[in-house]
């Protein structure tokens, strides 16, 4: 990127670079910034291949899906490159297009990839399966020696991941608990939320701590008074419940964190 951005005047560069630098940034934690400086940048610098490319992820990023398509298309012509190959495919897939999801896995492009892009491609080949309602092929689809194999890889979990979720689909629930434990063991990283869906599975139940109405409701479970049987509180406790939750007792946050998935 460095390399491709010489071709610019000196300080034009350096403001795109700043640009770039907030793109990668924030795109996992402010998708929206993140796209905000990807469009300044490709303003500055539209015919760097760099530029578009990370334009291309920003758009992604935020569901822009016709958008990133392309600006991958652009950065791809004019590089060569054919390492965007799985993200413009599954780019097809957010347009409504699974169908040309699943040709372009089969089309020599594929062959080019190193072996992660070889494993990106599987993955959306598999979900473009999935979103025609063929949730058998989709699990054909992941069965791999990448899969197979026991060595952990930057991709491992999410494959691993990715076929659990697959197996869960068509009602195979002793296998895809197995694979859900497979890749919470390679997922190192926290990519993936192997370790709830495998509480889910198992019947686990937790309470969010920074949750004041499941304080309250826990409180209430095991207070004097509680109605078990009809499941209603007695007015005095539910009245105090609910003054309790109208001024916010305790000073807690109400976030509550979004779960992940790929």
């Amino acid at each position: 990127m460095r390399q491709e951005l010489m071709s610019l005047p000196k300080t034009l560069a350096e403001d795109v670079a700043r640009n770039l630098v907030m793109v990668a940034k924030l795109l996992d934690e402010d998708a929206e910034q993140a796209y905000g400086y990807a469009k300044v940048a490709l303003r500055l610098a539209s015919r760097v291949a760099a530029v578009r490319e990370a334009a291309g992820f920003a758009a992604y990023g935020v569901g822009k899906y016709a958008e990133a398509l392309a600006e991958f298309r652009a950065a791809r012509r004019m590089t060569g490159s054919s390492h965007l190959w799985p993200v413009m495919a599954d780019c097809e897939r957010g347009l409504g297009r699974p169908e040309k999801a699943l040709a372009m896995a089969g089309e020599p492009e594929v062959q080019k990839l190193d072996k992660a892009g070889q494993v990106e491609m599987r993955l959306v080949a598999a979900g473009a399966r999935r979103d025609m309602g063929q949730a058998e092929a989709a699990v054909v689809t992941l069965q791999s020696s990448e899969l197979a194999s026991n060595s952990v890889q930057p991709w491992t979990a999410r494959l691993r991941y990715a076929y659990a979720d697959a197996l869960l689909a068509v009602g195979r629930e002793e296998e895809a608990r197995e694979w859900f434990a497979r890749a919470l063991e390679a997922d190192q990283g926290g990519m993936t939320d192997a370790s709830d869906r495998l509480a889910q599975l198992d019947g686990v139940e937790f309470l969010d701590a920074l949750d004041p109405e499941a304080d309250s409701e826990a409180d209430l479970e095991g207070a004097p008074g509680r109605e078990k049987s009809s499941g209603e509180l007695p007015a005095e406790a539910a009245e105090a419940g609910r003054e309790d939750r109208e001024s916010g007792a305790g000073g807690r946050d109400r976030d509550r964190g979004a779960e992940d998935e790929r």
